[in-house]
């Protein structure tokens, strides 16, 4: 089953969103609105706003709170992308332009400046205080992510730790947050959102996991990007950390660098593939997606938790 399949019971309230985030994203200016507008129609999943509709689902659900919450998150999302492609120097995303290739950096981190404060403001709508401590607690995670992000390319010295540290901000604890944040603008107990926020947590962490693998294993037209982009941008991710415990992949691992010949990036693909890293980066995987489904036994049983486990086998398994 298709991924939106499994949620098109949300169809009219995802359309509300859609039509909200056109809306949102009217500036005075022309520039900052083409380069906001392009970001947002280069498309993406909607995933955060799915779990944000689909935790609001545990409690008093009304559509005209709840899209203030899920817009809010969908945008902080959208400017972390515009942001970490500046980071990145990456010029394809999704298979379209990014924002600093079609414009420059300078554009493009402020258009990520002015996603992020649209969010705050629509967040504003919640008149619910620990919904808006959560929020600004993750919005600074997520920066000292993209920092550390910086730090860590092409540092091949980092171990299994830094990295899940890093992708928990880079996007674990979003996907968390939308979980928890919608339940608390549908006025869930709190021991409910909070095993909703361990939820998504978990499966955000299978998510990452499971994008860093195909990076090496997907195609470039399924990826929007070159194969092994990841690698190339100085991003170690948990495929090359357990190929470098081979002594022999780790001195081809630590011979990449931006500028690299396509031919030897495939070569330090196959030989990626070759060590088992990619099996047993499915299994770290794996680990953490039979976690959000432990998680998920503890909530109380009605569609969108079926919806929730559906999707998080879906996101844990994909193959492309």
């Amino acid at each position: 089953m298709k991924l939106k399949m499994m949620y098109s019971f949300l169809n009219s309230d995802i359309n509300i969103i859609e039509k909200e985030l056109e809306e949102t994203i009217q500036p005075e200016s022309l520039l900052l609105k083409q380069a906001s507008m392009h970001t947002l129609q280069a498309g993406g999943k909607r995933i955060r706003p799915v779990f944000v509709l689909l935790a609001g689902k545990f409690g008093q659900y009304d559509i005209h709170v709840m899209k203030n919450v899920a817009v809010a998150l969908e945008l902080i999302h959208m400017a972390s992308l515009v942001h970490d492609d500046v980071i990145d120097d990456a010029d394809l995303r999704r298979g379209q332009p990014t924002v600093k290739s079609k414009w420059d950096n300078k554009i493009a981190m402020y258009t990520g400046d002015f996603v992020f404060a649209l969010a705050l403001e629509l967040m504003t709508n919640i008149e619910k205080s620990a919904a808006h401590k959560i929020l600004a607690n993750t919005i600074v995670e997520v920066t000292v992510g993209e920092i550390q992000q910086i730090k860590d390319k092409f540092r091949f010295n980092q171990n299994l730790r830094d990295y899940l540290r890093r992708i928990k901000r880079k996007t674990a604890l979003l996907i968390a947050v939308s979980c928890q944040l919608g339940a608390i603008a549908a006025g869930v107990d709190e021991f409910f959102h909070k095993k909703l926020f361990r939820f998504g947590y978990y499966v955000g962490m299978s998510y990452q996991i499971i994008d860093d693998i195909l990076d090496f294993t997907s195609t470039e037209k399924a990826l929007g990007k070159p194969s092994g982009s990841d690698l190339l941008q100085g991003n170690i991710t948990a495929p090359a950390l357990y190929a470098m415990e081979n002594d022999v992949v780790r001195a081809e691992i630590e011979k990449v660098h931006e500028n690299m010949a396509p031919e030897e990036v495939l070569k330090i693909i196959s030989l990626i593939k070759q060590s088992g890293a990619i099996e047993r980066s499915y299994a770290l995987s794996d680990r953490y997606l039979e976690k959000a489904l432990a998680v998920l036994e503890e909530l109380p049983e009605n569609k969108a938790k079926k919806t929730l486990r559906d999707i998080a086998k879906y996101i844990g398994r994909r193959k492309f």
